[in-house]
C-alpha cells in the first residue's frame, strides 16, 4: 500500500510519518508513505519506505503526482492551524478548502481507495446555542468570522458532497478537539502562558483535550482498518476555565464580552496581535465534544480523559516521552 500524507512536515504529520515508519518495520508491513508538505525538508529524517516531495497540495499537477507514486491511501493533514502574522483571508481560504478540492478531484481522478481527513470541532461553530455535548450529526454551522471554523465546515460540506458524488472514495473524517503534547504551541496553549487565565464574564468556556499520541493512533488506525465515518476525537469530559485556572495555579481574570472585543479590535489593527474581534467567540463559546461514537463504532479509547491531558500537558510528564 502506498500512503500519501499531506502536512508531513507540520506538528501531527511529523508525528505521524515517525510512528508509521516503526509500525511498518517492526510489522514489516508491505507499505510504502510518500510524505509532502510546502517546506524543503521536514525536521525529522525520513527513513527508508518514506520518500519526502516538497509539494503544495494547491498545484495543477497533484493529481500526476499522485499517479506516478500510485497511491492507494490519502491522509490529508495540510491546513493553516495558526496563521502568521502576514498571513491572509484569501491565502488561507486557498489552501484549506482549495487546497482539499484539489487533493479529492485528484483522488478520484486516479482512483485512490480511501482518504482521511482531520477536521476540527471548529466545524460545529463557536455559539451560545450549541448542546451540550456535540454528537457527529448535530449541525456544521462554523462562524463565518472565524476564517479555520469557516473553512472546516466549508470541508465537510465538500466532503459530504463527494460521499454521494464518488461513493467508491472511502472516507474518514475525524473532529478533533484541543490537540496537547509534549512540544505543542498553538493560540490555545498560549492562553495557558500568559499570567492569569483570560475568561468571559458569564462563560465557562469549557475545553475537551486529546494527547497528540492518541490523534496519530487515530490516523493509523483509519489506515489500517476498513472503518468509514465521522468521529469526533478527544479525551472523556470537559475542563472550564476555573479548572484550567486551580490546576495551572493561576488567577482568572473574568471581563466583559464588549471589553475583550474592543481590546482585540484595536491590537490587531496596530499590528500587536494576529488575532482580532473575531476571536471573541472563540474565547466565550467552546464546542465540547461527545466521543461515544469514537469509542463504540471506530473502537477507540482515548489514553487520558480532558484532565489527564492538561494534567500531563503542565507537568510536561508524557508516558514514553
Amino acid at each position: 500500500m502506498n500512503i500519501l500524507i499531506t502536512g508531513a512536515a507540520g506538528y501531527i504529520g511529523s508525528q505521524l510519518v515517525q510512528k508509521l515508519e516503526k509500525k511498518i518495520s517492526t510489522e514489516e508491513k508491505d507499505w510504502r508513505i510518500v510524505a509532502t508538505d510546502i517546506r524543503d525538508q521536514p525536521a525529522y529524517i525520513p527513513d527508508v519506505m518514506t520518500d519526502y516531495h516538497k509539494m503544495d497540495v494547491r498545484a495543477p499537477e497533484f493529481a500526476d503526482f499522485m499517479q506516478s507514486q500510485q497511491i492507494d491511501t490519502v491522509v490529508h493533514l495540510a491546513t493553516i492551524v495558526t496563521p502568521g502574522k502576514k498571513s491572509n483571508r484569501e491565502f488561507e481560504y486557498s489552501v484549506d478548502v482549495l487546497g482539499t478540492q484539489n487533493v479529492l478531484d485528484a483522488c478520484v481522478a486516479t482512483g485512490v481507495k480511501r482518504i482521511v481527513v482531520t477536521s476540527s470541532g471548529a466545524a460545529y461553530g463557536y455559539r451560545p446555542d450549541n448542546p451540550e455535548w456535540l454528537v457527529e450529526t448535530d449541525p456544521l454551522r462554523g462562524n463565518e468570522e472565524f476564517a479555520y471554523s469557516h473553512h472546516k465546515r466549508l470541508v465537510e460540506k465538500m466532503m459530504a458532497d463527494y460521499r454521494i458524488a464518488h461513493p467508491e472514495l472511502e472516507q474518514i473524517i475525524f473532529r478533533i478537539g484541543t490537540i496537547l503534547g509534549k512540544n505543542v504551541n498553538n493560540q490555545i496553549t498560549a492562553l495557558f502562558e500568559k499570567p492569569v487565565v483570560l475568561g468571559i464574564r458569564g462563560s465557562e468556556s469549557p475545553f475537551v483535550f486529546i494527547w497528540d499520541q492518541d490523534v496519530v493512533a487515530c490516523l493509523i488506525q483509519a489506515i489500517s482498518n476498513e472503518q468509514t465515518g465521522i468521529f469526533n476525537v478527544a479525551g472523556d469530559g470537559a475542563v472550564t476555565i476555573t479548572d484550567l485556572s486551580r490546576l495551572l495555579g493561576k488567577k482568572t481574570m473574568r471581563l466583559p464580552a464588549g471589553v475583550v472585543k474592543n481590546g482585540l479590535f484595536v491590537l490587531k489593527r496596530l499590528n500587536l496581535t494576529q488575532y482580532g474581534e473575531e476571536q471573541l467567540n472563540f474565547l466565550r463559546y467552546r464546542p465540547v465534544l461527545d466521543n461515544t461514537r469514537l469509542k463504540k463504532e471506530f473502537g477507540f479509547t482515548p489514553t487520558f480523559t480532558s484532565r489527564q491531558v492538561f494534567e500531563n500537558y503542565i507537568a510536561k510528564a508524557w508516558p514514553g516521552e
